[in-house]
C-alpha cells in the first residue's frame, strides 16, 4: 500500500519536513532536513480537485459535470487551492474573469438569464 507523506502534522497542523530518504532499489539512505513540495501540503480533497482540474484541462463546465458541483463551487475550490499554494489573488482580475465567464456561459445557453443575474450579484 502506497502512503503519501504527511504535509501537515496530524497533532498540531504545523508543516512537516522529511529527515530521511531511502532508495527502494539500491537501499542508499540520505539523511538531512528536506522541505516538502508545496503540493504535498494540500489536503487530499484539494489534491483530488487538482487532479480533476488537470484531467478536464481547466474547463469549468467539465469540472462541474465530473464532480457534480456548481460553477460557484468550482470557483471557490480554485480559490482555496490558490491560497493553499501560497498565492495571492488580485480580486479585480478575478472578478473580471468571473463576469466574462458568466456572460460567456449565458451567451452559450449553458445558464439562464436568472442564473446569470444571480451569479453576477455574488
Amino acid at each position: 500500500m502506497n502512503r503519501e507523506v504527511l504535509g501537515k502534522c496530524p497533532v498540531c497542523g504545523g508543516d512537516t519536513s522529511i529527515t530521511k530518504i531511502r532508495c527502494s532499489k539500491c537501499k542508499t539512505t540520505i539523511e538531512g532536513d528536506f522541505d516538502l513540495c508545496k503540493f504535498c501540503r494540500l489536503t487530499p480533497e484539494q489534491k483530488e480537485f487538482i487532479d480533476v482540474f488537470i484531467k478536464c484541462r481547466g474547463n469549468i463546465k467539465e469540472i462541474e459535470k465530473e464532480l457534480g458541483i456548481s460553477y460557484p463551487t468550482v470557483k471557490n475550490k480554485i480559490e482555496d487551492v490558490v491560497m493553499a499554494l501560497g498565492h495571492k489573488v488580485d480580486d479585480r482580475v478575478y472578478e473580471s474573469i468571473d463576469r466574462k465567464e458568466i456572460l460567456d456561459r449565458l451567451n452559450n445557453g449553458e445558464i439562464s438569464v436568472d442564473e446569470a443575474l444571480e451569479l453576477l450579484k455574488q
